[in-house]
């Protein structure tokens, strides 16, 4: 008898379990939903990698047949950004977290990038992507991604910075105690403590990128345009030629498509991450998704899975062994003159950066064009500051109120993040129509677009602070009979306050960076501008005027570091002093 007919023969334990293993209903039904997914996603892949010429040989037209190909084109750059942004996140919030030289560094970065607004990135990246794949549609759609990712980005990022920093002294003190590596300790306390914060803003930030879908797909930068397939072209398209259908159908198929994804991901993650909430008593109310439900009851896709698991506990096996960590008492100092020489290569590597900014922009501009573009940044300021304060004091409490009940939170989820994803320009012609009819001024009545879409990060943090009050801590104040303005004060503020900040932070960065879109608005041939930084850059990005471009940017960027530093920062450093759970 040959060996392999042997009975005798031990087989692999994979295949041991593969043929012990017989596959259910819900592998069947898994496997139809992950099937039509991946079909979707090659589907929408082909144009891709298509020449350049194809996008002038199919230009976008507004016929209703095609836009469910738009919004699949759509939906994966948004994914490709939301990945990548995710692995941005873990690699630098985490870095920003541990080391306070990286933190120097990285958190002001931060707060500097998420002022520039997606126009400024378009400005300098279209070309740039273009020259890596010429002739190639490639080009053009990693220049769209990544601006669809300056959107989502920075928000992931400050959330899961301030998770960990907000990480509890005794459960600091037990990794210490166990002397864990780097590498564990991220897997087994960080990422954790981390995910349902950031599962929460994952959702905003994809929806954020809705909010700028149109800039990231009808990309004009001078002489440049480039207008690829998807559902923010169609609408640039729809508002251009006044189009109501066809804009009605634009936002009809998003709404589709968010409740989709929803579904399908989103929520599903949602119900999983639900259990790594820090919390010492069991809550009694806790996310459902039924796909989450159905993958857990599948036979066959966790050993189909099986390697993917097991790839973290070979990494962390890989590992060298990690000596106790030293006390506090024996812990070296750090050096003095090497921190001097890190804070002198820090200073000096910034004053570089800002003399050759001021030099190409001095070399084209006056002193008058810089007193012009701070006392536009002035106006701009203002209206950033009321509509924070307004947003803040009507959001607050409903996100509150959403945290503390999943069931609520389940069936407003997809809701929110249809609010949140919808793009300004849909409400162009109102404002416009409106302004106009009753002459009134757009100094005033343009600024409410620019918290329409930013408002949203306030309300995602707000549910997620909420979310993550343990449940213990509201059992105690219901004992004790705390109600009122009382477990305002000393229960849901101080919960939430951490989250509300990055929240708030975000929401103000972001609200710069809609001035953009909000400021300077066109239905057909109106043309409405208020008085601001962001109609500022606006008319220099259409009309290709690379200084004024950079100077805006350079302002608008050292008016919302200014202000992060001298206001959101010192709350940060409050949060993480007096309200920390622990």
């Amino acid at each position: 008898m040959s060996p392999d007919k042997n009975p005798a023969r031990p087989l692999p334990a994979f295949s041991r379990m593969l043929r012990l293993t017989k596959p259910n209903r819900e592998d069947g039904i898994a496997f139809v939903i992950l099937g039509s997914i991946a079909l979707l996603f090659f589907r929408g892949a082909e144009g891709v990698i298509a020449p350049l010429s194809t996008l002038h040989l199919e230009p976008v037209t507004l016929d209703p047949a095609y836009l469910p190909y738009y919004a699949l084109r759509t939906v994966i750059r948004m994914f490709a950004a939301l990945l990548a942004s995710t692995v941005f996140t873990l690699v630098v919030a985490t870095l920003a977290a541990r080391s306070r030289r990286a933190g120097q560094i990285i958190v002001p970065a931060l707060d500097i990038l998420q002022s520039v607004p997606i126009l400024g990135f378009l400005t300098f990246t279209v070309t740039f992507f273009m020259g890596l794949f010429p002739g190639n549609v490639l080009g053009v759609e990693l220049a769209a991604i990544f601006a669809i990712f300056t959107s989502q980005a920075w928000n992931m990022a400050f959330s899961f910075y301030q998770s960990l920093r907000s990480i509890p002294a005794d459960l600091e003190e037990v990794t210490r105690s166990f002397a864990l590596s780097p590498l564990r300790r991220f897997f087994r306390l960080e990422l954790p403590f981390g995910t349902p914060a950031l599962v929460w803003n994952a959702m905003m930030s994809m929806s954020g990128g809705w909010f700028f879908v149109v800039a990231s797909e009808a990309i004009t930068v001078g002489n440049t345009t480039v207008t690829l397939p998807g559902i923010g072209s169609w609408l640039a398209i729809a508002i251009q030629n006044k189009n109501f259908g066809a804009i009605g159908l634009a936002v009809a198929m998003m709404a589709l498509v968010i409740v989709a994804y929803d579904q399908l991901f989103f929520r599903p993650i949602v119900a999983w991450a639900d259990r790594f909430r820090f919390e010492q008593t069991a809550s009694g109310d806790r996310p459902r998704s039924w796909v989450y439900d159905l993958l857990r009851r599948t036979r066959l896709l966790p050993l189909i899975l099986a390697p993917f698991n097991g790839l973290i506990d070979l990494l962390l096996a890989l590992e060298p062994r990690r000596r106790r960590a030293p006390t506090d008492r024996t812990a070296r100092k750090p050096n003095q003159w090497f921190e001097r020489m890190w804070q002198a290569a820090v200073l000096g590597a910034v004053c570089w950066m800002i003399w050759l900014s001021g030099h190409f922009i001095l070399s084209s501009l006056g002193l008058a064009d810089i007193a012009l573009a701070f006392g536009l940044a002035c106006l701009t300021m203002v209206r950033v500051i009321v509509l924070i304060a307004l947003a803040s004091l009507v959001w607050v409490p409903i996100g509150v109120w959403i945290g503390l009940n999943p069931v609520w939170a389940e069936r407003l989820q997809p809701v929110a993040q249809f609010l949140a994803a919808f793009p300004a320009n849909v409400l162009f012609p109102v404002f416009v129509v409106v302004i106009v009819h009753w002459h009134l001024s757009p100094d005033i009545w343009l600024s409410p677009l620019m918290i329409l879409g930013t408002q949203w990060y306030i309300l995602f943090n707000v549910i997620a602070g909420a979310s993550a009050i343990p449940t213990d801590l509201r059992e105690a104040a219901r004992m004790f009979g705390v109600k009122r303005w009382q477990w305002w004060r000393q229960v849901a503020l101080p919960g939430v306050f951490p989250y509300f900040v990055t929240g708030a932070l975000t929401a103000s960065g972001g609200s710069w960076n809609a001035s953009i879109v909000a400021e300077a608005v066109t239905w057909g041939d109106r043309h409405l501008a208020a008085h601001g930084l962001g109609s500022y850059i606006a008319a220099a990005t259409t009309a290709g005027d690379y200084p004024r471009v950079a100077l805006g940017i350079g302002v608008m960027s050292l008016f919302v570091l200014s202000f992060n530093r001298l206001v959101w920062r010192p709350l940060y450093a409050y949060a993480e002093r007096r309200l920390r759970l622990s």
